[in-house]
């Protein structure tokens, strides 16, 4: 099984650290953060991996890899500009023709059992599966709203969440996504705006709820509770 890993972001609310080190490369518990996403994805059968990074950041994976992946199949398809979280994995498309795949985001800490979204997955008939994460404070995410196993919309950021579940950063895709992006040549597109709604009005967008450890460590302030908490 293969996943793509998103790492080109720019990280800006983390500036000015992120002008010389990129969000995934940042460390917790002395480690990278994509480290602990190549190594839970490794556990649960994952044998290859595409990361998408972007052109300034280049050298700064190339380094990583040798430093911490020396022998394992790690690819990386390089953005000379923003392509968002759609246009980066139609970039890559050839290497995801053929199977299920993961693709997650590259700067967040996630501790799941990827074992019982596979089969959640499988037995759901669903073209996508989102991960779910339960949080405190869903007011500043996406928060899934659900009819049993399907998702059918997500609200961005409610002032009276009506549950605490949001969108991971995990998803299970089959190839069948790659149909739905909507340009014909490759440009700017997101998933979350180009492919899940298309894929939830259809009935075809699964969730899976996970228990387990999550952070986003997208400003200073969780990124230090990340580093805090994470065990």
């Amino acid at each position: 099984m293969k996943a793509f890993i998103l790492a080109g972001g720019e990280g800006s609310r983390l500036r000015p650290v992120t002008y010389e080190i990129p969000k995934p490369l940042l460390p917790v518990k002395k480690k990278p953060i994509i480290n602990y996403l190549v190594d839970l994805f490794a556990r649960h059968g994952v044998l290859e991996f595409v990361v998408s990074i972007s052109e300034k950041h280049q050298e700064d994976f190339m380094k990583w890899k040798k430093e911490h992946y020396a022998d394992e199949r790690i690819d990386f398809s390089v953005e000379r500009e923003p392509l968002g979280t759609f246009g980066s994995l139609m970039l890559v498309k050839d290497r995801f023709a053929d199977e299920p795949f993961f693709m997650t985001n590259g700067d967040e800490l996630k501790k799941f059992d990827l074992d019982k979204m596979r089969s959640a997955h499988a037995e759901s008939g669903a073209t996508a599966t989102v991960g779910l994460v339960r949080v405190n404070d869903p007011q500043h995410y996406g928060v899934a709203i659900c009819n049993g196993s399907k998702i059918e919309t997500f609200i961005e950021k409610p002032k009276h969440p009506p549950t605490s579940y949001i969108n991971a950063g995990i998803y299970l895709f089959e190839p069948g996504v790659f149909a739905y992006y909507p340009h014909q040549e490759i440009k700017f597109a997101m998933v979350e705006r180009d492919l899940f709604p298309a894929l939830a009005k259809e009935g075809a967008l699964g969730g899976h709820k996970f228990e387990g450890q999550w952070y986003d460590c997208g400003t200073f302030e969780r990124w230090e509770k990340a580093i805090r908490e994470w065990t």
